[in-house]
């Protein structure tokens, strides 16, 4: 009898859990979203339907793989740059159907796309802790990105932004004017190698030199006399990122993150790797003593922090992910557009060598003469503009919050697609999709009618702190490539754009490259 009443019992606990189990997957993957999307839907905001648990991924996967998008790789120098049609076809597609702000989902996420300019003026200049990084990202792409404690708590984040505060970090970047313009030498010294190896001309992909040079300044930058743990941290800080970027469309599938698929497996490995050697450094920091560089910032903030130790040891590897992000490969990727760029367009190229030469008078460009090139930072904004490191602006709704007319439920993500505004023609002009430097001759202000849409490092209170050693780096490298080189596109060249996190060619660079 008392079995029986022991058997009863633990089926009607297994029942309570079944059915308990059962109406939490019912509101997760049915429920919830179907109501996200009725509030939306109320508000005259439409969007292709999704499909259970997929969302609208199918539909992602076939336009990204389809017969035009395939077509988009050309041998040919590139003569018209549109990144959004060739990176986010399916956008381009509904855009038109559903107007500026439309909605769709990953998975059981939901999003509202929003290109409207007014609107998109209020959610970037948002300072409330309510609009954050998206849950997605710190469950996904956290791993990569260090948006775990920072997504989680308002506070913390606050804190990272007083401790790396612009200002501050500039103080930095002008510390590091040497240290840049001896890495570009050992670039320099590099190609001129292989020119002469290779008889007076030299068909170099300039990729990994850029991530070189990059890596070599962020490492000595961040990790001080240990650069060379640096080196190494960043290396498997590059294989994470091509990992996490096959995993992007994924993101809202429930319990994806879990399984243990091969790509998760390459992720979670890579991610303990890195926590294990930042922490090490770190370690080996506190038993060397202070050093002048951007940990020293990072440790300084997080011991001044009431914060735990699982939560500083959080905070210093989050930090170290993001300025390796910053710092390190949205340079080599801007420098690399930029080469192309000039390398395609010889009347610039001309154009910006003669001034960096009357600039600098054969001298190694200082911070004076970097403010002084006026046409090099205009070919960098028309780079940047075109090719933006950052594609989409992503935010998530903590609570219910209101921009503009549109109401955005707590739990719906808020999208703004970068490259998109980056080439409106009705703020750019009919020639929005061609490189003309000269439209930013009055600055930013003056290149487009809507300046606070161009947004290459982000802008508003979110804006990249890495953007002015970015800037600095980039002067300083390709003034220093214009004096010494003069270069033309390599026949290898195949112009294919491609996104893995950030905006890349998905083939390199090629340049045929020979000394002045």
């Amino acid at each position: 009898m008392e079995v029986q009443t022991v058997v009863k019992m633990f089926m009607s606990i297994g029942l309570v859990a079944a059915v308990g189990l059962f109406v939490r997957l019912y509101n997760s993957l049915v429920a919830k979203p179907g109501r996200l999307r009725s509030m939306l839907r109320k508000q005259g905001i439409s969007g292709p339907p999704p499909t259970f648990l997929l969302g609208n991924i199918r539909e992602i996967m076939k336009a990204r793989n389809g017969p035009e998008n395939a077509q988009a790789a050309s041998a040919e120098p590139p003569v018209y740059h549109n990144c959004a049609a060739v990176l986010f076809p399916f956008f381009e597609q509904w855009r038109k159907q559903y107007g500026q702000v439309f909605m769709f989902s990953l998975g059981n996420t939901q999003i509202v796309h929003v290109n409207e300019p007014d609107t998109v003026r209020e959610i970037t200049t948002c300072t409330s802790l309510d609009l954050g990084k998206p849950s997605y990202q710190h469950k996904e792409r956290g791993a990569l990105l260090g948006q775990g404690i920072l997504t989680s708590n308002g506070a913390v984040w606050a804190h990272q932004r007083k401790i790396l505060a612009p200002e501050l970090y500039m103080e930095k970047v002008k510390g590091m004017m040497n240290l840049i313009t001896e890495s570009t030498i050992t670039l320099l010294n590099s190609w001129k190698s292989r020119i002469e190896a290779e008889g007076g001309i030299a068909d170099i992909k300039i990729d990994q030199d850029m991530r070189s040079f990059s890596g070599d300044v962020i490492s000595r930058a961040c990790f001080g006399s240990n650069f060379s743990k640096g080196e190494e941290i960043f290396k498997r800080l590059r294989a994470l990122q091509e990992a996490a970027s096959k995993k992007v469309l994924s993101t809202g599938i429930p319990g994806m993150r879990h399984l243990p698929t091969k790509s998760n497996r390459e992720a979670w490995a890579l991610e303990k790797e890195v926590r294990t050697l930042i922490l090490q450094v770190v370690k080996e920091r506190k038993e060397i003593g202070y050093e002048k560089d951007l940990l020293q910032m990072v440790l300084e903030g997080a011991e001044n922090s009431d914060l735990s130790q699982d939560a500083i040891d959080r905070f210093i590897v989050d930090n170290c992910k993001n300025i390796y992000l910053a710092g390190y490969e949205t340079t080599a990727v801007s420098a690399t557009w930029c080469l192309m760029l000039l390398a395609a367009n010889q009347e610039w190229q001309a154009r910006v060598r003669a001034e960096v030469l009357e600039v600098c008078g054969g001298k190694i460009p200082n911070a004076d003469m970097v403010r002084k090139m006026k046409l090099l930072t205009m070919v960098i904004n028309e780079s940047l503009r075109l090719y933006p490191p950052v594609a989409v602006v992503s935010r998530e709704a903590l609570k219910d919050m209101k921009f503009g007319n549109i109401q955005v439920p707590q739990g719906v993500n808020v999208w703004t697609l970068v490259v998109t505004l980056h080439t409106d023609p009705e703020n750019w002009g009919p020639d929005a999709y061609k490189f003309n430097p000269d439209r930013f001759v009055n600055g930013i202000t003056g290149a487009c009618k809507l300046p606070h849409l161009y947004m290459p490092f982000g802008v508003g209170p979110r804006v990249c702190l890495g953007q002015n050693l970015a800037m600095v780096e980039l002067k300083i490298l390709i003034a220093l490539i214009l004096s010494n080189f003069s270069f033309t596109l390599s026949p290898k060249y195949v112009h294919t754009p491609a996104l893995q996190l950030v905006i890349e060619p998905k083939y390199g660079v090629n340049l045929l490259v020979k000394k002045l």
